[in-house]
């Protein structure tokens, strides 16, 4: 089979997916989300149980993030060598130990450190997920393998989130962070058993860091998701007060449940297809998610025409961390693991500058749609031009 990166034998039959071990990855992408956002909906419970703000207790959302920033890089590069399971395993327990210290600690700054300790682990899980699921199959199907151990992601942002925020308020905030203690140690079992090893890198066949970043392929990725995300991620945190200035402000529940279902919806398609189609569904997801900007821009004193923005931003969004992440691999190949780590860090930016942007950037609400259309702009302009290394264009083959 020819080596470029998204190409697939037509008659090349399929491998069954080891589902339970990519499902098993899914869990643990879906701990990890629930981890990192379960404090926003249970603010005011745990601000009143520690003896801090609301605004303090947010910034144990905060310090997940910067844990996760700092780590995902220099963590990833220097366990190249280990073996995987055992570090998937380690990345784990520390979700595991750090929602159990949040659950039985009365002290804000342990509290804190535990959640950075939880951003770490973080850092080095989603630097691992893509990876880990790519060597479980063969070469046409590891977009595929991505798509199920990415699907943890918009479920826990769908589903989880809101239950999360349901139960804590019914149970209280600490039961609900003994549930993700739990939920973990039940995950590690499942990996020790069903989820396969591999072995690290070796020593002569490890790739420096500024070496894996000057791959041909790497940093238009890189680019790309920085625009993008960052695209995402002004829209996504203040689309309360967006509604709001519509005059929408008692939809935006309904708006994120729209939202979290289009996304499940579009990790399903991209899943489906990217293996195939990488460049043409991350031109597509692009060019759907400015039509949806161009909607809110537009229409946005018509509700009807707001829920159709909100949808496709849903499906256009969905599948980016499977589209961004598989584009990674097949550009990095041997050293997708610390690539992947950067793509983390490029992701976690995005996140902090979609606060900062949107919050102190000066721009009104109303403005969001003409910046988030020159971001994407911007992201269709980098991956149109990636049409060799990064996104490029699938080549049919036949069977050698």
């Amino acid at each position: 089979m020819a080596s470029t990166p998204s190409t697939f034998a037509l008659e090349t039959p399929r491998t069954p997916l080891p589902l339970s071990s990519l499902l098993a990855l899914a869990l643990a992408g879906f701990v990890t989300i629930l981890t990192e956002a379960l404090p926003a909906g249970l603010l005011p419970q745990i601000s009143a149980s520690l003896g801090v703000s609301e605004a303090m207790a947010g910034q144990l959302v905060t310090v997940y993030a910067l844990g996760s920033l700092l780590a995902a890089i220099p963590l990833t590069t220097v366990t190249q060598g280990l073996r995987r399971r055992p570090l998937l395993l380690a990345a784990i327990a520390g979700f595991m130990v750090a929602n159990t210290v949040t659950t039985l600690s009365n002290s804000f700054v342990l509290t804190m450190a535990a959640r950075f300790v939880a951003g770490v682990s973080a850092g080095l899980l989603w630097a691992l997920l893509a990876g880990y699921a790519a060597r479980m199959v063969p070469e046409a199907q590891k977009g595929k393998a991505i798509a199920i151990a990415m699907v943890g992601t918009p479920l826990a942002l769908a589903l989880g989130v809101p239950a999360g925020t349901f139960l804590g308020n019914a149970i209280g905030w600490r039961a609900c962070f003994a549930t993700m203690s739990l939920l973990a140690l039940v995950l590690m079992l499942w990996v020790r058993i069903k989820v396969p090893d591999f072995a690290g890198h070796a020593a002569n066949k490890r790739m420096p860091l500024r070496q894996v970043f000057t791959l041909a392929g790497v940093r238009p990725v890189l680019l790309v998701v920085l625009a993008f995300v960052l695209a995402h991620n002004i829209l996504y945190t203040y689309i309360a007060p967006f509604l709001a200035a519509a005059g929408m402000a008692e939809h935006t529940g309904l708006m994120l449940l729209v939202f979290g279902v289009t996304s499940v919806l579009g990790i399903w398609i991209i899943g489906t297809w990217v293996d195939r189609y990488l460049r043409t569904l991350t031109l597509g997801s692009t060019v759907l998610f400015g039509l949806a900007a161009v909607l809110l821009g537009e229409a946005a004193h018509m509700p009807v025409m707001v829920y159709v923005a909100v949808a496709s931003w849903g499906l256009a969004f969905g599948g980016a961390a499977t589209l961004f992440q598989t584009a990674m691999a097949n550009a990095a190949r041997q050293a997708a693991d610390v690539a992947q780590s950067m793509l983390v860090t490029a992701w976690n930016l995005a996140i902090a500058g979609g606060g900062l942007i949107g919050g102190v950037g000066g721009f009104g609400v109303t403005a969001f749609p003409a910046v988030l259309l020159v971001l994407l702009v911007t992201t269709l302009l980098v991956a149109w031009a990636a049409s060799k290394h990064g996104f490029p264009a699938a080549v049919k083959v036949p069977v050698a």
